[in-house]
């Protein structure tokens, strides 16, 4: 089971913070020390990530077309799909980023009895990727009140709209159900799915994992362990953190440094792992660039001075190989006459 590893890792850094942050002085390692090394991973490898994946060359012009390009003008284009200016590219990337649209296209192929192979879209994975990675988001937002002082009228706002179907006291966010039900469909959908089953690896399982702890200790201090969570004492320490002036408390619970010594995990691993596709999406030249290599020439940035090849050429230079080949050519072979 490649799952296995990943799930014993994590269980394995729940039980260290655990037992850990019983020693005096261990609270001011996991509170203070271990927070700002690990925001400073995050940063410094985040940034480190995307200035060298700028500075990388681009040779080719490959953006990933899956429509009708710019043509005739009486053939119609598609301009999200094979868009040739900065407008049409800047568009193609919000919705892909902020909607998720290529997981609508139908490029997941299914064989059924018959044999019948069919084209679908990922509508599934699309809907609880959604609910992911939006549900993350909300909640980063609203932990935002912990470090701030006042607390914003957006985080506030997010906050009321979360807990709108007062399920309970303390109110249920409706982000914490959606978040754990979206992480467990994309674990079971890698026990399920042969394909991805077969290409998932230790770095596919471990975030997930790792997300999971972070959510589930989260829920236990909010609805399960309230009366041990001493909540001014928390936001005190996330105010003193982001001031640069940090203050340890003993009415803060052991649960509560296993909830933040997995989110500094998390924080730590993300800039080297597969989660480093939040910044490298913007980067990716199959979304970022025009598809218009038939309107402007490419200058390749390894060699700029290269100079055009044309086909003819090509095949002059290599006419005799291609016929022995059985290539077809242009241009037959002089006679031998």
């Amino acid at each position: 089971m490649k799952y296995a590893f990943p799930l014993a890792a994590v269980i394995a850094l729940v039980l260290c913070a655990l037992i850990l942050v019983q020693i005096p002085g261990m609270q001011y390692l996991f509170g203070v020390v271990i927070p700002y090394l690990a925001m400073a991973l995050f940063l410094g490898g985040f940034c480190y990530k995307v200035i060298l994946w700028g500075k990388s060359p681009v040779p080719f012009k490959i953006p990933t077309t899956c429509g009708q390009g710019y043509s005739l003008p009486w053939i119609k284009h598609d301009k999200l799909e094979a868009p040739v200016n900065a407008a049409q590219v800047v568009a193609r990337m919000f919705l892909e980023i902020v909607l998720f649209r290529s997981l609508w296209r139908n490029t997941k192929a299914t064989v059924y009895a018959g044999p019948k192979l069919t084209y679908e879209s990922s509508k599934w994975l699309w809907l609880f990727g959604i609910m992911f990675h939006y549900s993350f988001l909300l909640i980063v937002i609203r932990h935002m009140r912990l470090f701030l002082d006042p607390v914003p009228g957006l985080v506030s706002f997010v906050e009321i709209g979360d807990s709108l179907l007062q399920i309970g006291a303390p109110a249920m966010y409706m982000t914490d159900v959606t978040i754990v039900l979206a992480l467990l469909f994309l674990f079971g959908r890698r026990l399920t799915n042969p394909q991805v089953r077969y290409i998932s690896l230790t770095n596919d399982y471990f975030p997930l994992f790792l997300i999971l702890g972070i959510v589930l200790t989260g829920i236990l201090m909010r609805f399960f362990l309230r009366a041990d969570v001493d909540i001014n004492a928390i936001k005190e320490l996330a105010v003193g953190l982001v001031t640069f002036s940090p203050t340890i408390t003993v009415k803060i619970s052991s649960l509560f440094y296993v909830h933040l010594f997995l989110v500094c995990t998390l924080l730590a691993y993300f800039p080297f792992s597969k989660l480093m596709h939040m910044g490298g999406v913007f980067l990716s030249p199959t979304r970022n660039l025009a598809n218009d290599s038939r309107m402007k020439r490419h200058i390749n940035p390894w060699n700029p001075e290269i100079k055009p090849h044309s086909y003819a050429a090509y095949e002059d230079e290599f006419r005799e190989d291609m016929v022995e080949q059985g290539i077809p050519v242009e241009k037959e072979l002089p006679s031998q006459g």
